[in-house]
């Protein structure tokens, strides 16, 4: 008789599909999975750091991909780890499971790329608007800070809370920064967030505050008014890699712990950023009268 073929390995992927950087990593696993012997895959719908933690709990598998963000995921996936053996790789920056491979973009090379963006267009006045309830955020803003502080840029930081209850706060702080400022958002839907308080406040986008996020999500940036300008995290590369050490894992290799970081690709330059800082206000008028008057004859 001929050998009988081993079953296809099982494993859970606790990443939700509701933003760019997300399905980037799905993406990035599904490219591994095309190219190596198939996984039986359980992906279970949710949102951001609230898997179904009693449908996993009765999951029985040999690995496990995920976000572990919160200590609701940590605990379940720790247990699993301990009483069924099930081979874990991290994709969070928040590091809640020790002893376990993690994959992540590199948050202080974002953080670089974006500070050089603002230099390149001549700001001296920067800012940092984040997300306390992630450690990448801070991640971000540490690195930042310090990246504009050797190219001699003056940093501020929004300090006051988190997501859009915090609307009049933003405005506030948006409205007393030095101008022209550039404005860097952890991620894409706090850059939407930026630019909405902007409008509202009525603060020129991108002449008085040129605003910057990441993720590079298409559809959130092109939607925006004006077009986020975006850093484009490598989501993908980080999935495949993700995938490529929990194979490795599965087969018996013994691996390191070691933060496993890629830098971004670039950033995808739209009109949010689309400007050199000019503190001429005279000057300011004129070109933003230029631009969008460009498409009508203007003469």
């Amino acid at each position: 008789m001929g050998e009988t073929s081993r079953s296809p390995r099982r494993v859970a992927v606790l990443i939700e599909a509701s933003n760019a950087y997300a399905r980037g990593l799905l993406a990035g696993i599904h490219a591994h999975l095309r190219e190596h012997e198939p996984w039986t895959v359980f992906l279970p719908e949710h949102g951001r750091g609230k898997p179904p933690l009693e449908a996993l709990a009765r999951w029985h598998g040999d690995g496990i991909i995920a976000r572990i963000e919160t200590p609701a995921i940590a605990r379940t996936v720790a247990d699993l780890r301990a009483t069924q053996g099930v081979h874990v790789v991290d994709v969070s920056a928040a590091r809640l499971v020790p002893g376990v491979p993690y994959v992540e973009t590199d948050d202080a090379a974002i953080a670089t790329v974006a500070a050089e963006h603002f230099f390149e267009r001549d700001f001296r006045q920067v800012a940092f608007l984040g997300d306390s309830r992630f450690q990448w955020s801070d991640n971000r803003r540490d690195a930042f800070t310090t990246a504009a502080a050797a190219r001699g840029m003056v940093a501020d930081v929004f300090r006051h809370g988190r997501g859009y209850d915090d609307d009049p706060a933003v405005e506030a702080w948006l409205t007393g920064l030095p101008k022209p400022v550039g404005v860097f958002c952890c991620y894409d839907i706090r850059g939407r967030q930026a630019l909405d308080a902007c409008r509202r406040v009525g603060i020129a986008v991108p002449d008085e505050a040129a605003i910057l996020g990441v993720d590079d999500d298409e559809l959130l940036c092109g939607l925006a008014s004006p077009p986020l300008s975006s850093v484009i995290p490598d989501a993908a590369g980080a999935g495949r890699l993700s995938a490529a050490l929990l194979e490795r894992l599965m087969r018996g290799e013994a691996l390191d712990c070691e933060e496993r970081l890629l830098p971004p690709v670039g950033i995808s330059t739209r009109q949010s950023t689309d400007v050199l800082a000019i503190d001429d206000e005279l000057v300011v008028a004129a070109v933003r009268h230029v631009r969008d008057q460009a498409s009508r004859g203007l003469r």
